[in-house]
């Protein structure tokens, strides 16, 4: 007797993940990400990839791992896998204290030689972290420094991606944004109870977007990067890709340039070409 919707649904939720899937599935997605997936995150990982075996129409997770080693499963897979594998928690002006050193030393120290600043928010999630970049740039314009400025904001889901294109947030998400920010870049949408906001056009047009696996041998950008942000992302990867990733930094930043990484993050005991000038704030020579 075949299964109803109700009955099919009900026994997928109840497929379990043996340890030796999670294993292969956990050494698979560090060798082609380098993020890392202890134990803890079993469950974690059974939960969210359930939702791939309904769209996929599985009903084990040995049947999706046999896909995945098919002569193309894992090219046409990829990118939904690491969706499903990102954890992507970001805010508008997340550690502000970083925003503050951009405008008070970074700013007037890199516009003392140039008039055109490029930034880079690296793992830059569903769009926050370079919108608040792309507002307090603006504020600076306006307050009579003549500049101009590009940002480049890359991550490796592209589900993310998609929302960050779109700049549209729950009102709740700028409740930390500051009032002056609010009125001045973000739209409310004329459904009032829809409860959403939206970046002004002038914001959006600032930034390029584009899908980045920063464990890729080499980064192809098409100019030099005066500020990179790449923060709360090093957490995820050991010491020896750490190190890989900034000198790759290091390649694609002009000299002078600053990087800033999460406050739980630090640079210590890596071989990397950068001089620390704050706390979790680096520049290179």
């Amino acid at each position: 007797m075949p299964l109803t919707a109700q009955q099919g649904m009900r026994s997928q939720l109840d497929i379990k993940m043996t340890d030796r899937e999670f294993k292969t599935l956990s050494k698979l997605i560090t060798e082609i990400s380098g993020i890392k997936l202890p134990q803890a995150k079993k469950l974690m990982l059974e939960a969210r990839l359930r939702k791939r075996l309904r769209h996929l129409k599985m009903w084990s997770f040995k049947e999706y791992i046999d896909y995945l080693f098919k002569q193309n499963g894992l090219k046409h897979e990829l990118v939904s896998l690491l969706n499903v594998v990102t954890t992507n928690k970001t805010d508008f002006f997340r550690e502000p204290v970083h925003f503050d050193y951009l405008i008070k030393t970074a700013l007037p120290e890199l516009l003392r030689y140039k008039n055109k600043l490029h930034l880079w928010s690296a793992g830059c999630s569903s769009g926050e972290e370079p919108y608040t970049l792309a507002m307090v740039l603006s504020e600076y314009q306006l307050k009579g420094n003549e500049f101009s400025f590009s940002i480049l904001g890359t991550d490796l889901s592209v589900d993310v991606l998609q929302k960050a294109r779109n700049a549209v947030y729950k009102d709740t998400l700028i409740q930390d944004v500051p009032l002056a920010f609010r009125r001045r870049y973000f739209l409310k949408s004329k459904n009032r109870s829809a409860g959403l906001v939206r970046l002004i056009p002038e914001i959006r047009e600032k930034i390029t977007w584009g899908r980045l696996n920063l464990l890729d041998n080499a980064y192809k950008l098409k100019t030099k990067q005066d500020v990179i942000f790449c923060r709360n992302v090093f957490i995820y990867f050991d010491k020896t890709i750490q190190e890989q990733i900034v000198n790759r930094f290091y390649q694609c930043s002009n000299p002078g340039a600053y990087l800033f990484i999460g406050h739980s993050e630090n640079l210590h005991g890596l071989d990397v070409p950068y001089k620390q000038v704050a706390p979790t704030i680096y520049r290179r020579g």
